[in-house]
């Protein structure tokens, strides 16, 4: 007696079909699951033996035989419980399916229900591209699986209601995607003083242009880091889907959620690890600077990361993208993301502060600032000093444009970009050649920035960024073409006596 039904699981963001073949024997009573099967995969065995038990089916006591095909991938995961169960009771006999049977994937409880599975999304990409047109879902995956265009998706609770949809082809319709939260998110206008600090977090979502801010503790370098993601423009149909992929392979979508249309905002603490950042584990999974894949990646207390995962994020910051190798295989995770870092100047935060006294010596100033490397510097486009915030500040109206002025303002310089550069593409993403073209002010003021550029001691890398800042203030402006006054604010944010200093003043 035999008995195939299709399934998928995934590695890394790509999803792969599985051919799930069940082949009972009269023998010695035996479960085997052949196919490089993982421990988790491996351990279903009691977990369908008992859901199908407390479902009110009969477990055979023959030689049960489970073949995962392709053989020669390793596969990880308990999204295979469900075909496995599904499997035993058509090749038993127990279950006749009613026309041709849908694939199906979902972990199993021991009472027979449905629990949810990491990246039901890419599992259902995967069937679908391999030419299945109906799924078998736990409901809490319904929603991310319906965005599969093509793909049939039938809910279910319990193994009881998955036996059903077989017999019947009759399944409860998709429940709506969960409610988004309505609370408000928080604005510019609670910001007081600071105006260069939000005239950056506008450059810098305008242009996806890195940001560095530097200043003492309660100067508002937070406040504005979590602001700076409510004026991003929601995610194109393309990016959207790929981030949401993202967020399934993590296993972090909400039950019931559907395509994630805002920009993420991700802010690790600084005592994450090196596979915290970039992704890891046996089975490869997303890091922080893959789930900030689309938005912003904010990096509170810079200096206190460690420097080896720190350096980690020199080859997303140009690539974007992030590899992990294993050694089942290796996996890439997209890490298009805005960086933005906060910084205090100086171990005690309070260098250069007026009010308060620094308690730190010249020499541990320079070292905490050192804990940053050059070359990862060199990758941020916006650099700005924040000046501590006075209590008579905080009693005057706002002072600060509202997150929903800024959005606009970022929206139209987004558009410019769309049709200048093309997709959703920006400023920050524009090669060597599209510089030369888009970035090139006129004889007088190239010369004029040349020369200071010399004066700066700007590294080539230094010397492109100011040209690709230059161009979104130019974008911001409603200019065709970059001036000298885009220039010299592009070359003021850039200004490296900020990082050569100790002080960073």
């Amino acid at each position: 007696m035999m008995a195939r039904i299709s399934s998928g699981d995934h590695f890394g963001i790509t999803g792969r079909a599985i051919d799930v073949q069940v082949d009972i024997a009269r023998g010695k009573p035996s479960f085997t699951i052949v196919g490089l099967a993982g421990k988790s995969i491996r351990e279903s065995r009691d977990r369908v033996r008992a859901a199908l038990r407390n479902a009110g089916y009969a477990f055979p006591e023959d030689r049960i035989l489970i073949n995962l095909a392709p053989a020669c991938q390793h596969k990880e995961g308990a999204s295979l419980d469900l075909p496995i169960a599904l499997g035993i009771l058509i090749a038993t006999g127990q279950l006749a399916p009613a026309g041709e049977v849908p694939a199906a994937l979902g972990e199993l409880s021991l009472d027979g229900s449905l629990r949810s599975v990491t990246g039901a999304l890419l599992a259902a990409a995967a069937l679908r591209e391999s030419g299945r047109d109906a799924a078998i879902v736990p409901i809490e995956n319904a929603s991310e699986a319906s965005l599969v265009a093509g793909l049939r998706v039938l809910p279910a609770s319990t193994l009881l209601e998955a036996t059903r949809i077989l017999t019947t082809g009759q399944s409860r319709p998709i429940p709506p995607p969960a409610p988004r939260d309505a609370r408000r998110a928080p604005d510019f206008t609670d910001l007081r003083g600071q105006s260069l600090a939000v005239d950056a977090a506008r450059i810098a979502a305008a242009g996806g242009h890195h940001l560095l801010m530097i200043g003492p503790p309660g100067s508002g370098k937070t406040m504005i880091a979590r602001r700076l993601a409510g004026i991003l423009p929601p995610l194109a149909d393309g990016e959207a889907l790929e981030v949401t992929k993202v967020w399934s392979a993590a296993g972090l979508l909400r039950a019931g959620q559907g395509l994630i249309r805002e920009a993420p905002f991700r802010a690790p603490h600084h005592t994450t690890s090196w596979s915290g950042l970039a992704g890891g584990g046996s089975d490869p999974r997303p890091g922080e600077i893959s789930l900030a894949h689309g938005g912003i990646l904010f990096l509170d207390e810079l200096p206190e990361f460690p420097r080896h995962a720190l350096e980690i994020l020199r080859q997303p910051l140009e690539e974007r993208r992030v590899t992990v190798r294993r050694a089942v295989g290796q996996a890439e995770f997209p890490s298009r993301f805005l960086l933005v870092a906060a910084m205090n100047p100086c171990p005690c935060g309070y260098l250069g502060h007026g009010r308060i006294a620094c308690r730190c010596s010249p020499g541990e100033a320079e070292r905490y600032v050192r804990r940053i490397s050059g070359p990862l510097l060199d990758r941020i486009d916006l650099f700005v000093r924040l000046a501590p915030v006075r209590i008579e500040d905080l009693e005057r109206p706002a002072g600060a444009a509202a997150s929903q002025e800024l959005a606009a303002a970022v929206l139209r310089a987004r558009e410019a970009q769309a049709r200048r550069l093309g997709g959703a593409r920006v400023n920050a993403d524009m090669d060597d050649a599209e510089v030369r073209r888009w970035c090139r002010p006129d004889r007088e003021s190239l010369a004029r920035f040349r020369a200071t550029c010399a004066r700066l001691e700007l590294s080539a890398r230094g010397y492109v960024r100011v040209l690709k800042v230059a161009r979104t203030l130019a974008d911001l402006g409603g200019r065709p073409d970059v001036a000298w006054e885009d220039l010299a604010q592009a070359l003021h944010y850039r200004h490296r006596s900020l990082e050569r200093s100790g002080a960073m003043s």
